[in-house]
């Protein structure tokens, strides 16, 4: 599929989406009956850009204009253009619901599901303290394993094991960085039954285990935490810890990839909560739209 039969299917599967389900999220409300640059035609822009790994809403808009003129002739000047992004904030999280729904990603298996978060830094180390960006969900926290402290937010996933290729996102969450990751998994922990799913040590709570096994007969399986006063794990604990993280490998490998696409960790340009939203989701809909028609 060449470029320019990979735009129109992008731009197709847009205004189909719109008409059946995104259009109440971005009714418009202007009293302008008519319009020479649709809302259809800028979340096409927007996500074929970032598809192209133009990774700012400045470059996507160069972008078009050098190179997709004859496509766009209406394209507005780039403030109005980021203006009517922001605007369209709310549609980028329904559209990556719909994207998925009707996407071919073949091969998913029921189970495991496969859970992990991975952090986008608004402001990092010194600076985080005087961030004040996105407050209504962005927040001081920190990534363990990165060994640093952010402002920012936590991109939360809950994917499903796919045996060729990466895993596909089943569910999608968005919380300020001092969101404990477990916190964010219990409100979906009772819509899952009868299967396996694999988090990271901080997911760790054998209380939990235990009744999701028992009234859910679902396996929460996490890498092995030290007791209280335990120098270290026992052979049969390291080896379930390699297993268990060897099986989640995956998820991180499509936080990496996402990543790599689109620069999603980086958000050290957002200036508003309505910016906020565009940079999260409209990234995770160019990856989803790559992961779903392209790969």
């Amino acid at each position: 599929m060449d470029w320019q039969d990979k735009l129109i299917h992008l731009y197709v599967s847009i205004c189909q989406h719109d008409q059946t389900q995104l259009w109440i999220h971005g009714q418009r409300l202007s009293n302008n009956p008519t319009v020479t640059f649709t809302d259809e035609e800028g979340l096409t822009v927007s996500l074929f850009g970032m598809m192209q790994q133009h990774t700012r809403i400045k470059a996507i808009h160069t972008y078009t204009q050098d190179h997709l003129e004859a496509w766009f002739p209406h394209l507005p000047a780039y403030p109005g253009f980021s203006q009517r992004l922001n605007r369209l904030a709310r549609v980028f999280a329904p559209l990556i619901e719909q994207i998925l729904k009707d996407s071919a990603l073949s091969n998913v298996f029921p189970h495991p599901y496969l859970v992990d978060s991975m952090p986008i830094v608004i402001a990092q180390s010194a600076r985080s303290g005087k961030a004040r960006v996105a407050k209504q969900i962005a927040s001081k926290g920190g990534c363990a394993s990165k060994k640093m402290g952010y402002y920012g937010v936590k991109l939360h996933l809950l994917a499903q094991y796919r045996a060729k290729g990466l895993p596909k996102p089943d569910d999608i969450g968005l919380t300020g960085a001092a969101h404990h990751d477990l916190t964010a998994l219990r409100p979906l922990l009772p819509f899952l039954h009868d299967g396996q799913i694999f988090g990271d040590r901080i997911d760790a709570d054998q209380t939990l285990k235990d009744t999701l096994f028992k009234k859910q007969n679902l396996a929460f399986h996490t890498p092995v935490k030290r007791k209280k006063g335990q120098a270290s794990l026992t052979q049969d604990e390291k080896r379930l810890s390699q297993q268990v993280s060897r099986i989640r490998q995956p998820i991180e490998g499509l936080f990496s990839w996402i990543d790599r696409k689109t620069n999603l960790s980086v958000a050290s340009q957002v200036r508003s909560y309505n910016g906020l939203c565009v940079h999260v989701f409209g990234r995770l809909a160019a990856a989803c739209c790559l992961l779903a028609f392209y790969s």
